[in-house]
């Protein structure tokens, strides 16, 4: 059985989300798990497909980038799909690992794909350093200290970390903060 998993990072991105969807169901595909989460969260619809697969049956990608966000995660997720005997295929390079050679050029391409991923993300800290030395980057603007009087009002009326946090659409680890640095 093909079985597909298709993912964007953001909702702003379901164009792309319909593109894989399309090209995973033209390549045979007969179940598709689909999700909108960066890769560097928990993404619990891969973790259902990996749950899923059967031996003999292969997972589809439209790209190595929608799977696997390393190769130490490429490497957990093929061992996983090794381990119930089913195998990947990658449609945008014709990779197919159950074969030797399938298996070889995966390594080879995520080592890769790892490899552009690092060097990007050093020219990217490089492009902020060098614009908050000119002055031309301030970071994001602070969210969570603009809404210290809302939070420690809500909890002088007894409210909890969760309810405010739920209530202010921030994380609880910043009402702890707030309320701590009103405490100290």
């Amino acid at each position: 059985m093909l079985i597909g998993y298709a993912r964007t990072s953001t909702v702003e991105q379901a164009a792309g989300l319909v593109a894989q969807r399309r090209d995973l169901l033209a390549s045979g595909c007969e179940e598709v798990f689909e999700e909108q989460v960066s890769s560097v969260q928990r993404r619990e619809e891969l973790e259902k497909v990996l749950r899923f697969i059967r031996k003999g049956d292969t997972l589809v990608v439209t790209k190595l980038d929608r799977l696997a966000r390393s190769v130490p995660d490429l490497v957990k997720i093929t061992q996983r799909l090794e381990e119930k005997g089913a195998s990947l295929r990658i449609l945008d390079m014709n990779l197919d690992t159950s074969t030797p050679t399938g298996r070889l050029l995966l390594n080879l391409v995520g080592s890769i794909a790892q490899f552009e991923r690092e060097i990007m993300l050093e020219r990217q800290r490089e492009g902020i350093s060098k614009a908050q030395s000119e002055g031309k980057y301030k970071g994001r603007a602070a969210t969570a200290r603009a809404k210290a009087d809302e939070v420690l009002a809500l909890r002088r009326q007894g409210k909890g970390a969760t309810e405010i946090a739920a209530l202010t659409g921030m994380g609880r680890a910043s009402v702890y903060r707030i309320i701590g640095d009103a405490l100290s």
